[in-house]
């Protein structure tokens, strides 16, 4: 099996970002474009990633009416990523219309809850009941909305696959065994997630920030 590891690049220079892919690259299975490296480098950007021929996964979270993010499914097809995010939250119709946009053999998943949230965090904008609960609602509506899959944390991931068998769970917030949780509330290690059914690991700093990135990549592989 490919190595399920995604190297989250959002580095603030390019330069300095194709350089961390091609140390790395043998210890990873593709590379996620997020807002931040999306923001800062656009189009060229994507496109010089891309040129270093490992599989790209652009994170740009899609949230508006249907036709909106038809049209913005539609537009990305030229960067030819191999796994695109909507926001569950934005609906069913908003994600069928979504993956009906699609370019053939990308993977929409839907992110369904954060992993810098909490349960106490839901309770803030309106939303009743925990975290667990609320991935398996949206997921429930991704799965009838026609996505390949969703965006949760390794806590939940175990209950949804369950549910969602032949899904394709992408899992961020992780962090290596005796590594700090930073900004994420919801974390597990990433054998935990993959043990627990995930899909694609998403990895950054434990990796792009680690004083040997190198050496980071490839202790995470071997627990893998």
């Amino acid at each position: 099996m490919s190595n399920p590891v995604y190297l989250a690049l959002d580095v603030p220079s390019l330069e300095p970002a194709k350089a961390l892919v091609e140390k790395v690259r043998s210890h990873i299975g593709g590379v996620k474009l997020g807002l931040e490296f999306f923001c800062a480098h656009g189009a060229h950007g994507v496109h010089e990633i891309a040129h270093l021929g490992l599989p790209i996964f652009l994170d740009l979270k899609f949230h508006d009416i249907p036709n909106t993010v038809a049209k913005a499914m539609q537009a990305i097809h030229v960067y030819e990523p191999a796994i695109v995010t909507v926001h569950a939250s934005g609906g069913r119709a908003m994600m069928e219309d979504a993956k009906a946009a699609a370019a053939e053999g990308c993977k929409v998943v839907a992110v369904t809850m954060l992993t810098s949230l909490d349960t106490n965090d839901l309770t803030a904008t309106g939303v009743y009941g925990s975290a667990e609960t609320q991935v398996m609602r949206l997921a429930e509506l991704a799965h009838a909305a026609g996505l390949d899959g969703i965006v949760c944390s390794g806590q939940e991931v175990g209950m949804v696959k369950k549910a969602w068998k032949d899904g394709y769970f992408v899992v961020p917030g992780l962090r290596p065994s005796g590594g700090g949780t930073g900004d994420q509330k919801r974390v597990v290690t990433p054998r935990q997630a993959r043990d627990n059914g995930a899909s694609v690991l998403v990895i950054g700093r434990p990796i792009s920030r680690a004083d040997d990135p190198v050496a980071a990549a490839r202790a995470i592989e071997a627990t893998l």
